[in-house]
């Protein structure tokens, strides 16, 4: 059985990032795939990066935080991954900045000899899916600001830990968005589900 992560980051119930990682859930769920579902903001997560977690060479240290612990440990085991958020200033939210920084440390998901050295994914996830949303347009995303968050997923964070397949999905722009064009993207959002699931299956 596939083993799915999905992570939320948005402090506002009923926001549409809410909705959208439900229907991931749902759809996931649906499909046979045992889901870790984490609403990072509704679990307290703290995004603070302790003194003591901040070695990036070597093994990495343990933890005092339990719940830092116990991510840690799950995402070890995950098979797919998926994050929903916003883009707020080109980047994700704190609190989904701080579990990469907390939970994505050396040791769990990647390995790095020297300072200078390349790493060594960890993970055992070789593919994720990033839906984003978004109020810019994608022609002044792409051109004034180079779209950071492609910059932030597919190039930075997930190839470091050993995702090799990165999807990702805009949804925009989400401000005076009717209710038909929602649940489209709803349904835009499950397929993407279903589309990562089924290549994980196929290997």
């Amino acid at each position: 059985m596939t083993r799915a992560g999905v992570y939320l980051a948005h402090p506002r119930a009923g926001s549409f990032n809410h909705a959208v990682f439900d229907a991931v859930v749902e759809e996931l769920s649906g499909r046979g795939c045992e889901v870790r579902a984490h609403d990072l903001c509704a679990e307290g997560f703290a995004p603070v990066l302790r003194a003591e977690e901040t070695d990036t060479v070597g093994g990495g240290e343990g933890t005092a935080d339990a719940q830092v612990a116990l991510h840690r440990a799950e995402v070890a085991t995950l098979d797919v991954l998926v994050f929903v958020h916003p883009n707020w200033w080109g980047m994700p939210p704190a609190v989904l900045t701080g579990w990469v920084q907390r939970v994505l440390t050396p040791g769990v998901a990647y390995k790095l000899g020297t300072g200078e050295g390349r790493p060594e994914g960890l993970l055992k996830a070789r593919r994720a899916l990033v839906l984003n949303t978004s109020d810019t347009p994608a022609e002044r995303e792409e051109t004034e600001f180079g779209d950071p968050l492609h910059s932030v997923w597919s190039a930075c964070v997930l190839p470091y830990v050993g995702v090799r397949d990165v999807r990702r999905t805009v949804f925009r722009t989400v401000a005076g968005s009717d209710r038909a064009t929602r649940g489209a993207w709803l349904r835009q959002a499950r397929a993407r589900a279903a589309e990562l699931l089924e290549a994980e299956e196929r290997g």
